[in-house]
């Protein structure tokens, strides 16, 4: 879990212990996020792995199961929790994260507030963006999910930097409590061009604001809204294009044993006329774009609230 000690940076330097949160890694692909239970076991394909062998081990540490093989125990980074969590809405990825954290200047010390929760992803990286003193107050209308949200920070250790509140924002707006207070609003709203008055509201000046959108007419409603009391507005769509590297193995005849010059491996293969024809083994590296890219995911509209004549 975070260390969120506010004498201390955010850090995963110490060992595992009872009741920790780690992201099992098998593969870039497949991870899963377990609580460590002594006396509970892991089954998967490598084998059984008991918990009770992770505790005392720090994060990053490579354990093997009965059979033998191994995963890796990595620390519940928010770029990791975003691969893992449980979807119980459309979440945001990395890289709409990355840039929404640093267009809306979030540093620590920072006041932010969100709607709707969703499933967490983006207030996880927003927390640690803020910590260790600043605060995200994120909300969502549907009590189950900002429960089931409440508990994620929990299990991360983020419950003392985010607070997670039962309201419809696009319908009533943000509490007054909040007036004036906000360094950043993040909306992911249906309808956000309606919640953009109150947003200015919350914002002290100069603060910065951002609304993900899938459609762009939603973009261009929001747009139109935001040029009453804001300034530097822009829209953002993100791309990205992940590659595969690996090394690769290409055979190549070199032409007689003779001529061989023993730089590579080679293999001897024997002609129909009794010559020996040696082949090498030459290793590569070769990069190629992945099959699955991410394609579009939605629209990021900024703005920076004016300031007062």
């Amino acid at each position: 879990m975070l260390d969120t000690d506010p004498a201390k940076k955010l850090s995963f330097n110490r060992s595992i212990t009872n009741g920790d949160l780690v992201i099992v890694y098998e593969r870039h692909d497949n991870m899963k996020a377990v609580t460590i239970s002594e006396g509970s076991v892991l089954q998967n394909r490598f084998g059984v792995f008991k918990h009770s062998d992770w505790i005392g081990k720090p994060f990053g540490s490579k354990v093997f199961s009965n059979k033998g093989g191994f995963v890796y125990l990595l620390a519940p980074t928010p770029e990791l929790w975003t691969l893992v969590l449980s979807h119980r809405t459309q979440i945001l990825y990395i890289a709409d994260i990355s840039f929404v954290v640093m267009y809306l200047e979030i540093v620590p010390g920072s006041v932010v507030l969100e709607s709707g929760t969703g499933s967490g992803s983006l207030s996880t990286s927003l927390a640690r963006a803020v910590a260790p003193t600043g605060h995200v107050y994120t909300f969502d209308f549907h009590e189950q999910r900002a429960g089931s949200a409440r508990d994620d920070f929990e299990r991360t250790g983020l419950n003392n930097l985010v607070t997670v509140g039962v309201r419809d924002i696009q319908g009533a707006g943000f509490p007054d409590e909040f007036s004036g207070h906000a360094d950043a609003v993040f909306l992911d709203l249906p309808q956000p061009w309606v919640v953009i008055p109150s947003a200015a509201k919350m914002l002290k000046q100069d603060g910065t604001f951002c609304s993900f959108s899938p459609c762009i007419e939603q973009v261009q409603r929001s747009c139109e809204t935001l040029q009453t009391s804001f300034t530097d507005i822009r829209t953002f769509e993100v791309l990205l294009r992940t590659y595969e590297v690996r090394e690769v193995k290409m055979d190549g005849v070199e032409g007689n044993e003779s001529g061989s010059n023993g730089s590579h491996p080679c293999k001897r293969r024997l002609c129909s006329d009794g010559s020996n024809v040696v082949s090498s083994s030459i290793s590569s590296v070769m990069a190629r774009p992945c099959g699955e890219a991410r394609g579009h995911t939605g629209y990021l509209t900024f703005a920076r609230l004016k300031c007062l004549s």
